[in-house]
């Protein structure tokens, strides 16, 4: 037994170095710093070890013993992350089974928690993954409850194990005509219902009978006046300028969703340091909130200073669906209207992870940062490029999916249709 341990000690050394990878000739673009291009390293070597990061340097060496992957000049970002989805909770939209996003039950309002709801298996995780995107945030959808919609979670888009990375990330609300009904008609009603319910939850007092509050939405909005933070899902200007009150009033850390007017008060946004997480496709006036809804949105913001996080909705389609590529393809659409490069890059990574709380581990290509890694076939801004690789924590991802089977099924030549083959 001595010989066998002594034998396996022997080994240690060996075993390690199995562990470590190696990426060459890289065009790493760090998204560390700011400014046109910064962060960006050429002819970068990448070292990974058990999953993190060791060093991203020009012309780096390759420790003895890694597995090295020659990327012949390719860009390496970090892996994406899309800052709204309802992957995991959302199946097919038109199928309710497969529909857990929100909840009619009054009982839970701020309280309602999509954590316990996630499904790992999700045929469209695969589908998001191969299109780089290896974290995202999944949110509750409007409830009956308004203006409160529930607590989000990000999840971490591994290929093996529960996808939960961090439950109760931020609660969410929504203000505006989508949700007046439910609200009494009257946007004044929805605010009022907002800063009372927050007023009440400062004052709850456990076991106390007959309060205005429930015991559990009472433990929920506690956590956001505590620092929780509040995304505010809202278009028109006076909203926006709403929440920026509500944030000083209260003294919460909030971030604006939607936000198709936030470039009517960029420099507000910007002087409050509240983030926007906006899709740079919902540019048209579809609404009488979105009235003043422009193309150069995100390039307004980005020039005031104001973080940004991307996401894509189109009519609710892509928050689980195609949740990676159609990000990427808004991403590249701001980029056509004014805004650098660098932020839109920053927006599908470093500035959703600094949002909501995952910088310490994820959003950037430097020391000690998960290596979730995509190499690409070209300019990830463009519609027509894919990842030609995809690490998640070190560990290379299939990119194969449901439909890619189905392709490769069906699209070889045969005598005989596939459901006859063995």
């Amino acid at each position: 037994m001595i010989r066998s341990l002594a034998i396996a000690l022997m080994l240690l050394p060996a075993l390690a170095s199995a562990q470590d990878l190696a990426i060459t000739h890289a065009e790493a673009w760090t998204m560390i710093g700011s400014g046109t291009g910064a962060g960006k390293v050429s002819d970068a070597t990448i070292v990974v070890h058990d999953g993190r990061i060791v060093s991203v340097t020009s012309s780096g060496a390759v420790p003895a013993g890694a597995t090295v992957i020659d990327v012949g000049g390719r860009m390496v970002t970090p892996g994406l992350m899309n800052a709204a989805t309802q992957l995991g909770l959302v199946e097919t939209g038109s199928a309710d089974e497969t529909n857990d996003k929100s909840s009619s039950n009054t009982t839970l309002g701020a309280s309602f928690d999509i954590q316990y709801a996630l499904n790992s298996n999700s045929v469209l995780l695969p589908v998001a993954r191969a299109d780089g995107l290896t974290r995202a945030v999944s949110y509750p959808g409007a409830a009956g409850t308004a203006p409160f919609m529930g607590q989000a979670a990000t999840i971490h888009l591994t290929e093996t194990g529960d996808i939960l990375e961090r439950p109760q990330v931020a609660m969410y609300v929504q203000i505006g005509s989508a949700t007046l009904s439910a609200a009494g008609g009257s946007r004044s009603a929805q605010w009022q219902l907002l800063r009372n319910a927050l007023t009440e939850a400062g004052r709850y007092q456990p076991g106390k009978p007959d309060q205005p509050i429930s015991r559990l939405d009472a433990e929920a909005l506690q956590k956001v006046l505590k620092g929780q933070l509040l995304v505010i899902l809202t278009q028109r200007e006076s909203d926006i300028r709403q929440a920026i009150a509500l944030a000083k009033d209260f003294r919460l850390r909030v971030a604006v969703m939607g936000a198709d007017e936030a470039w009517r008060c960029a420099d507000a946004l910007a002087a409050a340091k509240i983030p926007v997480i906006l899709d740079p496709m919902d540019n048209l006036p579809i609404s009488f909130d979105q009235i003043g809804a422009r193309l150069d949105n995100a390039a307004i913001l980005g020039k005031a200073g104001v973080r940004m996080a991307f996401y894509a909705s189109g009519n609710t389609i892509y928050l689980s669906y195609d949740a990676g590529e159609a990000m990427r393809e808004v991403a590249g659409l701001a980029v056509a209207n004014g805004l650098p490069y660098d932020q839109a890059l920053a927006a599908m990574t470093q500035g959703p992870a600094t949002i909501f709380g995952l910088s310490d581990h994820y959003g950037t290509l430097a020391k000690d940062q998960d290596a979730d890694l995509v190499i690409w076939d070209g300019d990830p801004l463009e519609p027509g490029t894919y990842p030609w690789k995809v690490f998640v924590q070190g560990r290379e991802a299939s990119l194969e999916t449901r439909q890619t089977l189905l392709r490769d099924r069906y699209a070889k030549p045969a005598a005989l249709p596939p459901v006859y083959q063995k």
